[in-house]
């Protein structure tokens, strides 16, 4: 690791945080206005850092890395005052209504943030925006497999934040095994199923609260009417942005014979209009992010029983795959047994809506799911039958940037969620409190010794919230 984690530097952020330096709404507003400027007065180094690692066109860098998280930054910018307001709109009862009650959101202090290579900027910084609205200090481990990104930001953090209160560590998974063995006051883990199930058992021991932004297949329901030239364009986008490397991104789509011998002309046009007569040439199109990641992918191609209808090229040396389409896939087959996370697009084909909630519903529970469709019915019966991290109906990925949405899993493709206000609630201990008042003690002296059922009888109906049991409400 080249920044190692001795017990001086976690020391010193907890000293940090004991101090309160970061609790004051001026503090976080600060730290939150200096990392605009590190994105906004860097985006050009950014930009070639994110080329660099993943061949990344500079319209996706700016969409995806760049604005994402400055809107973050605006958004939590915009709304901190508010978020850090105490809640007083809490239920009382009679033996209450006298008394003070509020919620207060409380930073938790020394969090861990550990990135995936993917979005190599935007799942760092997001979740660092959150964990800094909220008032905590943090350790950033980006990405090891972007190694230009990863030194950028080991670069840019400690020019912009303060380093009294946020520190950057790069190394690999043996460094971050290492990192986990101390405890944290939360941990907040992008990337695979596989390495979340170490984060659980490395935050047990300590009893540390987790948070688990994964993936899984997210699957595109195409039925019923549909505008099949639309659809194409908006399945291409989201499918084959950041060459398919999103976990967000439709792994597989469910759709009738019907259906899918209409969208396949449809998607061949598109992707020629996108990408040109030969993909690999165009600079829209990026690579895979190592050999190791190009090698699985061809693997799982070539375990395949599906039909390559579209695609299908591959050059090792500059680990390039074509935006490839497979037809006559079957639930058992090799790219079916776990998230694809390439520009590979399985199709398979059910008879009716029924059929496809069944088969979703018989999948762990995805982190997004999308259905295309004209037919509203469609779209509702779908989302109100089946369950997922997020949904979105006729487009894909999209509904990941609005920050006015909780973005996060459900089941095997994670455990909480951040973005905007949810990031902040993710980051904050929500502290139940009441200052009683020395009023009415006529009732509060029905719960004192000796005990009477007359007095029992008397506080159960000051301390229900039964309507009308007292001619009162339960919010007050």
């Amino acid at each position: 690791m080249n920044t190692p984690l001795d017990s001086c530097v976690l020391n010193a952020l907890r000293a940090t945080f004991r101090s309160g330096v970061t609790f004051p709404e001026q503090f976080r507003m600060t730290q939150l206005q200096n990392l605009l400027y590190l994105v906004e007065e860097n985006e050009q180094l950014i930009q070639d850092a994110l080329h660099k690692d993943l061949h990344k066109p500079k319209f996706e860098s700016v969409l995806s890395e760049i604005q994402i998280t400055l809107n973050d930054l605006y958004f939590a910018m915009e709304n901190l005052r508010t978020w850090m307001q105490p809640e007083y709109n809490i239920g009382k009862n009679l033996a209450t209504r006298m008394d003070d009650c509020f919620i207060r959101r409380e930073p938790l202090g020394v969090v861990l943030i550990i990135g995936a290579w993917n979005y190599p900027l935007h799942l760092i910084l997001l979740p660092l925006v959150a964990a800094i609205a909220a008032g905590n200090c943090a350790i950033l481990k980006p990405s090891e497999i972007c190694q230009a990104t990863e030194q950028l930001l080991a670069e840019l953090i400690p020019k912009y934040l303060s380093q009294d209160c946020y520190a950057v560590l790069c190394g690999g998974a043996e460094d971050t095994k290492s990192l986990l063995k101390n405890k944290f006051d939360h941990i907040f883990y992008t990337g695979s199923q596989v390495v979340a199930r170490s984060i659980l058992l490395a935050a047990a021991p300590h009893l540390t609260p987790v948070t688990l932004e994964l993936g899984g297949k997210s699957p595109c329901f195409i039925y019923g009417h549909i505008d099949i030239q639309k659809a194409a364009k908006r399945l291409c986008w989201s499918k084959f942005f950041n060459t398919g490397q999103s976990c967000v991104a439709p792994d597989y789509v469910l759709c009738t014979a019907q259906t899918r011998d209409a969208l396949l002309p449809a998607l061949r046009e598109t992707l020629r209009t996108f990408y040109g007569p030969d993909p690999g040439a165009s600079l829209d199109m990026g690579r895979i992010v190592t050999p190791h990641h190009w090698r699985r992918l061809m693997d799982m191609l070539e375990k395949s029983k599906g039909k390559v209808v579209i695609g299908g090229e591959s050059r090792e040396e500059d680990r390039y795959i074509a935006p490839t389409v497979l037809v006559d896939v079957q639930e058992s087959d090799a790219l079916m047994q776990e998230e694809i996370f390439g520009p590979i697009l399985p199709i398979l084909t059910i008879e009716s809506l029924e059929e496809g909630i069944d088969y979703i519903n018989r999948q762990e529970k995805p982190l997004a799911l999308y259905v295309f469709s004209d037919e509203t019915s469609v779209v509702t019966t779908v989302l109100n039958n089946t369950s997922s991290g997020g949904f979105c109906g006729n487009d894909g990925i999209v509904h990941m940037a609005l920050p006015g949405l909780p973005f996060g899993g459900v089941g095997a493709s994670g455990m909480g969620s951040y973005h905007g206000r949810w990031g902040f609630e993710t980051f904050s201990h929500r502290r139940g409190c009441m200052n009683r008042s020395w009023l009415l003690e006529r009732v509060n002296v029905l719960r004192y010794p000796p005990y009477s059922d007359y007095n029992l009888g008397w506080l159960r109906w000051a301390t229900t919230f039964k309507k009308n049991s007292w001619g009162g409400c339960s919010v007050m």
